[in-house]
């Protein structure tokens, strides 16, 4: 059993995931043990509470409690089990997906359906497969994240420096998101500016839930968020291919956002109900006829100070099979949009 430990963070493992740096440090620990040392406060970040998804700083302090030095072994376990490894199949798929990559920076045009990360229930996700995405270094580091079921462009980070450069970059709103999606009918006026609140609703832990900007600040675990939004084409009132640029990153807040103006995202039946079918310029998340029920929204480009070299760079996802079908449908081209179309309005 160790004693109290104050760990410096190196440069080299800036931009990690707190839980992620403990587990690499400390294997013998399992998440399950860390999220409890965090809610006893016994992990601690510049002598601060923490969370497991925080991300690190070069400098920072970690306040590592006494731990074991072995994590005790399951019966069942034998002493030679193979650790995972990603298939030949799942690497072939991901380097597919590379955009573009340095020795520096991947981007990468993430599949719908497909986890960024692990949880309960799941076990096939871009973080396990990050091995694949090694070639000539180590396996890179995500510095931001997508919703399963959300497709387009993710950043991951080839090096610690690179890592923290990319999530201060975010973190400075220097990094420009646009997103492309489906919504049911036609949001009035065409273009504006969504300021509802989110705070995580009581019986849905993986459910946001939008309040009054005025209430943000009396509303325990309220946050601030902020999306601005417009339509780029539409097919009467039924559905309109919208553009999006979250100016916050809160969780769920282009879908939560969209369905709270009463436009929910085609696809959505969380926060859109799959029950409904939207027949015209009502509230159902569905489109029916030939349309997928899959989720219609799409990170469609990056644009962000390059981490190493400081040159402004972009990156660009073409549309996944079930959108490019919708945009077929409709006659909506993707050509017809300019890569950042909100720069019209300014």
């Amino acid at each position: 059993m160790s004693g109290v430990q104050q760990i410096k963070i190196a440069e080299d493992e800036a931009g990690q995931r707190l839980d992620r740096w403990f587990r690499r440090r400390f294997p013998q620990i399992n998440q399950g043990r860390i999220e409890k040392l965090l809610r006893k406060g016994e992990i601690r970040v510049d002598g601060g509470r923490a969370k497991s998804n925080q991300r690190l700083e070069s400098g920072q302090t970690i306040r590592v409690p006494p731990l074991p030095d072995e994590a005790p072994e399951p019966s069942w376990m034998l002493e030679d089990a193979p650790r995972a490894t990603v298939s030949d199949a799942d690497a072939r798929m991901i380097r597919d997906c590379v955009l573009w990559r340095d020795e520096h920076l991947i981007a990468l045009n993430k599949p719908p359906g497909l986890a960024v990360q692990g949880g309960t229930n799941t076990i096939r996700h871009l973080d396990g497969m990050a091995e694949a995405l090694a070639f000539d270094g180590d396996p890179p580091k995500l510095v931001h994240r997508l919703d399963r079921d959300t497709s387009g462009v993710i950043l991951l980070a080839r090096t610690g420096r690179a890592a923290a450069a990319l999530a201060k970059g975010f973190h400075a709103k220097t990094t420009r998101k646009i997103y492309w999606a489906a919504v049911a009918g036609a949001p009035h006026p065409s273009a504006g500016t969504i300021r509802f609140g989110l705070v995580k609703s009581g019986g849905d832990m993986e459910k946001m839930h939008c309040i009054h900007p005025n209430e943000v600040e009396s509303t325990p675990g309220a946050k601030r968020a902020t999306t601005d939004y417009m339509i780029i084409d539409a097919a009467a009132k039924r559905t309109s291919w919208v553009a999006l640029a979250p100016i916050t990153g809160r969780t769920h807040q282009l879908r939560a956002h969209m369905a709270e103006i009463g436009h929910p995202v085609v696809g959505d039946g969380k926060y859109g109900t799959n029950r409904q079918t939207n027949e015209g310029d009502g509230w159902g998340a569905q489109l029916g006829g030939s349309v997928s029920r899959k989720l219609h929204l799409h990170a469609r480009s990056i644009a962000l100070d390059h981490p190493i070299t400081g040159a402004r760079v972009s990156f660009t996802a073409p549309l996944p099979e079930h959108m490019a079908h919708t945009w077929e449908m409709f006659g909506w081209n993707p050509r017809d949009a300019a890569a950042d179309p909100f720069e019209e309005l300014e």
